[in-house]
């Protein structure tokens, strides 16, 4: 029968870790931050616990939100590997960027706000 190795790939497959499909953010602070998550006309709240991590959301760019604050706004592409430390949001993959995050509202790699 063919379609028990063909279901067994697709099982390996899946349970097989691979890289992050979406945009994982970490609470790396010592109280709950507000995260917003805004995908074209989609917004989602999130409450995000000390240690805590959101994993898998804004599959296709967004711009994600802290504490409602339009001046924490920052826009990312969707694979990004990001943490909240200090109530800013930091890359923490090694493929970030090395510039500080500019005026156009993306995130860079040390803290800044966003939109002004």
């Amino acid at each position: 029968m063919r379609i028990v190795p063909l279901a067994a790939c697709l099982i390996a497959a899946l349970i097989q870790p691979g890289a992050a499909i979406g945009l994982s953010i970490t609470n790396r602070d010592d109280h709950d931050h507000k995260v917003t998550i805004v995908e074209g006309t989609r917004s989602t709240d999130h409450v995000l616990k000390p240690d805590a991590t959101l994993d898998n959301v804004c599959l296709k760019g967004c711009v994600v939100r802290l504490n409602d604050s339009d001046e924490d706004e920052y826009e990312l592409e969707g694979d990004e590997v990001v943490s909240i430390e200090d109530s800013y949001l930091y890359y923490d993959n090694p493929d970030a960027p090395t510039s500080p995050p500019a005026e156009d509202g993306k995130a860079g790699e040390g803290k800044g706000t966003g939109k002004k």
